[in-house]
């Protein structure tokens, strides 16, 4: 297959990888020039372009069997999210619109989700986020539904949660760096995926995934943020982060929720097995990396809690 993965950043280099391992072509849009030789390095043939300036889509090949976007924003500011996602898709889908692909894969987010109460979340349930940023996410679903009904564009959505892996964790990096702080007694729930098993659900979702269908990708287990950080500080033989009191005009400014999100379609329809069934899994191996490199984990990025 001829794959053209848009945003080859955290997610979408690994996913290049690991398809070029599978035998496919793989393209790399991107609009900086700066990794294209990290992108070459693993099979990657970097394409330069902008999804925000359509004017450089033009020149560019179309004739590919599977799309993803997987493109993030490079800030969290509203106009960000909204030349990136809701622009970026609107002006993918008119590029493709001539030649559509057998499939396309855009990345989400399980932020759709505005619930704060604690409940079990599917695929079927509402989506009002609370942020001007989560709702730009629900407005770009909704024009790749549009499309998917409309004019049979295949778009399949995968909403994923709060993302940690190789170099990357919210909550592994505040602990080591000293700057955690759990919420009131910690008992919001927090909903973590792998970045291994997100390139798992899109290669899933190329192959299996049925155009118009949302998928949550997230692990089997939600889990407490103080049982994370718990878990995590006994393994680290780190004291227990400090508490401070629940602010919910704070956490609504940032998009923090209190759900459970459910990935049985995930699992069912897509036949996917996850390879860190719960955060404990991940970030298990994650650690015995870094013990057995003898690496500091205090550069990790940060990462959006979904």
């Amino acid at each position: 297959m001829r794959v053209l993965i848009v945003g080859c950043g955290y997610v979408g280099r690994a996913l290049g990888a690991a398809l070029v391992r599978q035998g496919h072509s793989v393209f790399g849009l991107r609009r900086s020039a700066l990794a294209n030789d990290a992108l070459r390095r693993v099979g990657i043939q970097p394409v330069p372009a902008d999804i925000t300036r359509p004017e450089t889509l033009t020149a560019l090949p179309r004739n590919f069997d599977w799309v993803v976007n997987c493109a993030a924003a490079g800030s969290g500011s509203v106009a960000d999210y909204r030349r990136v996602y809701l622009a970026g898709t609107r002006n993918l889908l008119a590029w493709l619109a001539s030649m559509p692909p057998r499939k396309f894969v855009y990345t989400s987010s399980t932020g759709v989700y505005g619930q704060n109460d604690g409940s079990r979340v599917t695929e079927a349930s509402p989506t009002a986020p609370q942020t001007e940023t989560g709702r730009v996410l629900v407005e770009t679903e909704r024009e790749l539904l549009a499309a998917a009904r409309q004019r049979n564009f295949p778009a399949v959505i995968l909403r994923l949660a709060g993302i940690y892996g190789p170099g990357r964790g919210f909550h592994l990096r505040a602990l080591l760096r000293g700057e955690a702080r759990m919420e009131g007694e910690g008992r919001r729930w927090v909903n973590l995926i792998h970045r291994d098993d997100v390139v798992g659900a899109i290669l899933a979702a190329l192959k299996r995934g049925q155009p118009g269908t949302v998928y949550n990708v997230c692990d089997d287990e939600p889990a407490r943020q103080r049982e994370v950080y718990a878990w995590l500080a006994q393994q680290l033989h780190l004291p227990l982060p400090p508490t401070v009191p629940e602010d919910p005009g704070a956490s609504r400014q940032r998009g923090a929720t209190h759900k459970r999100v459910a990935n049985q379609r995930l699992l069912r329809e897509l036949g996917y097995t996850l390879k860190y069934p719960t955060f404990r899994d991940g970030y298990a191996a994650q650690l015995a990396r870094l013990a057995s490199s003898d690496a500091s984990e205090t550069g990790l990025e940060n990462t959006r809690d979904a």
